[in-house]
């Protein structure tokens, strides 16, 4: 599954687009590197409902923002990504 699919998955599971997600977390007190992912995973499963690989996702931009390294990009895996910028605002919206 690519990150872009994870977080297309979280928004499916919790009616809020990822960038929501997002907003909520900084809400609490989750921001920037510095914060550690565990707490972050916890509340995503707890509150939201999520399996860990999407909670640890949607971690990882919360944490890092929505740019994600250019490994998988171009790539014909199962974790392939279109790119390193990931869309944040909703699968509806997404440019295809």
């Amino acid at each position: 599954m690519s990150f872009q699919a994870y977080l297309d998955a979280a928004e499916t599971k919790t009616g809020l687009t990822p960038r929501q997600i997002v907003d909520l977390a900084r809400e609490r007190g989750f921001e920037g590197e510095g914060t550690k992912q565990g707490p972050i995973v916890a509340w995503l499963k707890e509150d939201l409902g999520l399996g860990h690989g999407h909670a640890t996702a949607l971690a990882h931009v919360i944490r890092k923002g929505p740019t994600i390294s250019d490994k998988h990009v171009g790539s014909t895996g199962s974790h392939r990504d279109e790119s390193t910028e990931l869309w944040l605002d909703g699968a509806a919206t997404r440019p295809h």
